[in-house]
């Protein structure tokens, strides 16, 4: 995700990113990369899903911060628009993208009490999650995002194993900690441009200033002096 929203913003917005960013970034995605990436099979299906996937939610989510700006509205203003859309195209196309998973309509699922409730948790969840998605995209970036993002896989794989005995490796331990690192270079890269670009700006208004001064000066010294008459006093 983070690689193909860099990209796809520089193509859509023509954004730069410095060389300490981009060196971040690697560093995230080579740490996330080790601790979740285990036996890699490919298929058809499976590889229509992500690349749509992967490109959709990129997308989604630059717009979602290029919406805001251009339109200077708040982020539960943006998503109370857009969540509307966004469960009608669900609702729409849901049931058809499942059978050409799964090759089942979800009329044919057999509901229970267990079922329901933890639909109705996972669109809760799903709720807070979309807040926080709009929320942060608004405040920072979408790479900010995706970058801050994968700390909930570090969670996952530390809860997983606290709570439920799952395996942690040394692999997953080394892949947490890179990506960990790849955070914190992240943060002071982001700190370290806006520190330039303030410093930029400042020297730049400095400028203005003492040139728009000069200016006046010059012109009042090249100003010819027209005659004055006098008056003169009487006695």
């Amino acid at each position: 995700m983070i690689p193909v929203v860099c990209v796809m913003e520089w193509i859509l917005h023509n954004k730069h990113y410095t060389r300490e960013v981009k060196m971040s970034v690697v560093v995230v995605v080579i740490g996330v990369g080790v601790c979740t990436v285990t036996d890699v099979k490919v298929n058809a299906k499976g590889f229509v899903c992500a690349c749509v996937a992967v490109l959709s939610t990129s997308l989604q989510q630059i717009s979602i911060g290029s919406l805001q700006k251009k339109y200077s509205i708040g982020s539960f203003e943006l998503l109370s628009k857009t969540a509307p859309i966004q469960a009608l195209s669900l609702l729409l196309l849901g049931p058809f993208v499942d059978y050409y998973l799964n090759g089942k309509f979800i009329s044919n699922y057999k509901w229970s009490s267990g079922a329901i409730l933890f639909i109705l948790l996972s669109c809760s969840l799903a709720v807070f999650c979309n807040v926080s998605q709009y929320l942060c995209i608004g405040r920072f970036s979408a790479v900010s995002f995706q970058v801050l993002g994968h700390m909930k896989t570090v969670c996952v794989l530390t809860l997983g194993w606290l709570l439920f005995d799952s395996e942690l490796t040394f692999k997953n331990i080394m892949g947490m900690m890179i990506a960990v690192i790849g955070m914190v270079i992240y943060s002071w890269a982001m700190e370290v441009g806006k520190q330039s670009t303030s410093k930029i700006t400042s020297h730049t208004k400095n400028s203005l200033t003492e040139e728009e001064i000069r200016l006046l000066k010059e012109g009042v010294e090249n100003t010819p002096v027209k005659d004055i008459e006098l008056g003169e006093s009487k006695a």
